[in-house]
C-alpha cells in the first residue's frame, strides 16, 4: 500500500483518540478552558450520560469572532508561542488539540460574546461544525462569555460509540471529575446538573474548607486536615 497524506477529518479524530476517550474527557479539556479565559462562574449541563449533550457556559473572556475558526483548528492556541514559554506554562491547556478533536466527532455550536481590552464587545458569535462540515460564523446574542454545546458525541466513530458505559455510568465520571475541580478552585463557581436535575451548585468563595463542605459534605470535611503549600520558581541556573 502506497504513503499517502492522511486527510484532516481523519487526522482529527485519530488525535481524538488520544484526547478524547468519554463524555467525561470532554467536559475536563472545556471546563479547562473556561478556567483558562479566567471564568468566575462555570455551568455545566449534560444529557444523558454526556451522550447526547455536553455544555459548557462561562463568563470568560471568551473568544473574538475572527479567531473562532482558528479554535477548532488542530495546534491552534493562544496559551503558547514560543519553545521558551514551554517551561514555564501556567494554564491548564497549551497544546491547541482539544477543540479541533471535540469537533471532528461530534455536533460542536461555539456561542461567544469577547471582552478585548477590558471592554466587552457590542455583539457575539456562533459557531457550528458537524464532524468534517463547517457552517458559515453568525452573528448571536448572548452573555459575555462562551457556550459550546457538543451533541451525538461520537456519531461518526460508531466504534468508539460502542464503548461508552451507561448514562449513570458516564455521568458518574463527570460528576467526580467537576467535584475535584471545585475543590481545587473555591475561587469560581459551578453547577453541574444532569437531564435537568441539577446535582452540583457551589458559589464562588474565598474559604477552601467551606468548598470542601459543600462539595463533599459537613461531615466528611471535618475529617479533613489544612495544610500550606508555597511553590518558589526554580533559578534559572538550576
Amino acid at each position: 500500500m502506497p504513503i499517502r497524506k492522511l486527510p484532516k477529518l481523519l487526522i482529527n479524530q485519530i488525535a481524538a483518540g488520544e484526547v478524547i476517550e468519554r463524555p467525561a474527557s470532554v467536559v475536563k479539556e472545556l471546563v479547562e478552558n473556561s478556567l483558562d479565559a479566567n471564568a468566575s462562574q462555570i455551568d455545566v449541563a449534560i444529557e444523558d450520560g454526556g451522550r447526547q449533550l455536553i455544555r459548557i457556559a462561562d463568563n470568560g473572556t471568551g473568544i473574538p469572532e475572527d479567531e473562532l475558526p482558528l479554535a477548532i483548528e488542530q495546534h491552534a492556541t493562544s496559551k503558547l508561542t514560543t519553545v521558551e514559554e514551554l517551561s514555564h506554562i501556567a494554564t491548564m491547556g497549551f497544546r491547541g488539540e482539544a477543540l479541533a478533536s471535540i469537533s471532528s466527532v461530534s455536533r460542536l455550536r461555539i456561542t461567544s460574546r469577547a471582552t478585548v481590552d477590558g471592554v466587552v464587545l457590542e455583539s457575539g458569535n456562533v459557531l457550528e461544525t458537524a464532524g468534517a462540515e463547517v457552517m458559515p460564523i453568525e452573528p448571536a446574542a448572548c452573555a459575555p462569555g462562551t457556550t459550546i454545546e457538543i451533541r451525538d458525541l461520537f456519531f461518526n466513530t460508531p466504534a468508539r460509540y460502542k464503548f461508552m458505559r451507561a448514562a449513570s455510568t458516564e455521568f458518574g465520571h463527570i460528576s467526580d471529575l467537576l467535584n475535584r475541580i471545585a475543590i481545587a478552585r473555591p475561587d469560581v463557581g459551578f453547577t453541574l446538573s444532569h437531564n435537568g436535575r441539577k446535582t452540583l451548585d457551589v458559589p464562588a468563595t474565598e474559604d477552601h474548607v467551606q468548598r470542601c463542605v459543600d462539595v463533599l459534605g459537613k461531615q466528611l470535611a471535618e475529617g479533613l486536615l489544612e495544610f500550606e503549600y508555597h511553590d518558589t520558581p526554580r533559578p534559572p541556573e538550576s
